[in-house]
C-alpha cells in the first residue's frame, strides 16, 4: 500500500518534470522552430485547435519558419492565431498559399523577458510538484492498517523524492536561462 503511494507519487513527478521541459522548450532561443508555435491555438471552425494538426511547419531560414496549412481555407485563421500569439512577437504574411512567420531579432530586453517566463514556468512545475506531494502524505496518513515508523519511513522517502524532482526542474532552468541569455 505504500509503495503504490509512493509509486503513483514518484511516477506524477516525473510527469510534471516532463511538462515543464516541454513549457521550457516552447521559449524561444536564436533560431526560430516549430516547438515555438507548439501551444499556439488556431480557432478552426469554431473549435481551438493546435496549430501543428492544421499545417506543416519548416524553417526557412534562422528566424522565419514556413508555414504550410493542410486545408487552404483555413490560412487566414492561421495567421491571426500566430499574429495573436504576443509570446512569439511574430511578423506574419501570406502569399495565398503559404505562411511566413517571422520573429524578431532578440534584445537583451526581450531575452529578460524570456528568462522570466521561464522561471515562471518552473515555479509552475514546483507548485504542481508540491500538491503531488500533499496529495501523496494525506494518502500515507489515512492508511490506518499501518505502523507509524513505516509511515515517517514513507514520508522521509517522499521527501527525498520531491527534492530530487525540484532539483530536475531547476536543473533544466538553469539550462534554460543560460541557453537564452546566451548571445
Amino acid at each position: 500500500m505504500i509503495s503504490d503511494v509512493l509509486a503513483e507519487a514518484s511516477e506524477k513527478m516525473d510527469k510534471a518534470v516532463e511538462a515543464a521541459k516541454d513549457d521550457f522548450g516552447t521559449v524561444r532561443t536564436g533560431r526560430a522552430n516549430p516547438a515555438l508555435f507548439q501551444k499556439v491555438l488556431v480557432d478552426y471552425y469554431g473549435t481551438p485547435t493546435p496549430l501543428q494538426q492544421l499545417a506543416s511547419m519548416v524553417n526557412q531560414e534562422a528566424r522565419t519558419l514556413l508555414i504550410t496549412p493542410f486545408d487552404k481555407s483555413a490560412l487566414k485563421d492561421i495567421e491571426k492565431a500566430i499574429a495573436g500569439a504576443h509570446h512569439l512577437g511574430a511578423s506574419v504574411g501570406n502569399d495565398g498559399s503559404v505562411i511566413r512567420a517571422t520573429l524578431p531579432e532578440l534584445t537583451e530586453e526581450r531575452r529578460k523577458d524570456f528568462v522570466k517566463i521561464v522561471r515562471d514556468k518552473a515555479e509552475q512545475a514546483r507548485v504542481s510538484l508540491r500538491n503531488v506531494r500533499r496529495k501523496a502524505k494525506d494518502d500515507l496518513d489515512s492508511l490506518t492498517e499501518v505502523g507509524e515508523d513505516e509511515i515517517a519511513r514513507a514520508e522521509k522517502e517522499l521527501e527525498a523524492s520531491t527534492k530530487a524532482h525540484v532539483d530536475a526542474i531547476d536543473d533544466a532552468l538553469k539550462r534554460k536561462e543560460t541557453e537564452l541569455l546566451e548571445v
